[in-house]
């Protein structure tokens, strides 16, 4: 399965995720995506839902001198969470990362004050609430994600991805209440491999794509009246 973009792989997984929303539900989901790459791909979720789109802010905490090798992550305002496997494997404790958390904690702080600027945080105590990303490998910055937002008691917290590895499903089946991938593949080596057009994105992105949210939340809000 090779999805042609992000916005493609958003719109086949919104279907998914749109089962997954409970009858009970108070109100509308609350769609969050991990930027930067997820946003693009919750928006037509979002769209599919008539949800309110927001971002909850991740940062990868990378292993010493090989940076693309996540070992941890940190969400918002949480503490680390770290993949006890790979600290292991590496030969590391965790007060071997303190420069990097400090490093990606003010690489954090930045990001919070360019995507949200003066506005809190999106409430998210007993909303449904969807977390979205454009796939997985280890899961790490996922599961600091859903862990930062399960203190905050959701009603219902659901993460959906495009693809993911298989480690990594199992990995965070115990992190949210449900897990919605469309492709575990047996054999992956990265996200970007299951993607025709998987791009890097910028904070220009993340500007337009949540706007487009806004706009068409708004003109569905409109219509109601």
């Amino acid at each position: 399965m090779i999805f042609a973009n992000r916005d493609a792989a958003g719109r086949a997984l919104a279907e998914q995720v749109a089962r997954q929303i409970p009858a009970d539900a108070a109100g509308p989901a609350l769609v969050l995506a991990l930027p930067r790459g997820g946003v693009p791909v919750a928006v037509p979720v979002a769209e599919r839902l008539g949800a309110e789109l927001d971002i909850v802010i991740v940062r990868k905490i990378g292993a010493p001198g090989r940076p693309e090798y996540g070992v941890g992550a940190i969400a918002e305002d949480g503490p680390p969470i770290f993949d006890d496997g790979a600290l292991r494997y590496l030969g590391l404790v965790e007060d071997d990362l303190a420069d990097t958390v400090a490093a990606e904690r003010a690489e954090l702080a930045r990001r919070m004050d360019r995507y949200r600027a003066a506005r809190a945080a999106p409430a998210v105590t007993g909303r449904c609430v969807v977390v979205v990303d454009d796939g997985l490998a280890t899961g790490v910055t996922a599961r600091a994600a859903l862990r930062w937002l399960r203190g905050r008691r959701p009603h219902r917290l659901i993460l959906a991805v495009p693809v993911s590895s298989r480690e990594a499903v199992a990995l965070l089946a115990g992190d949210a209440d449900a897990v919605v991938c469309l492709h575990a593949p047996e054999r992956f080596s990265a996200v970007g491999q299951w993607y025709a057009d998987f791009g890097q994105l910028d904070d220009s992105d993340v500007d337009r794509a949540l706007g487009r949210a806004t706009r068409v939340l708004a003109r569905r809000a409109g219509g109601a009246r």
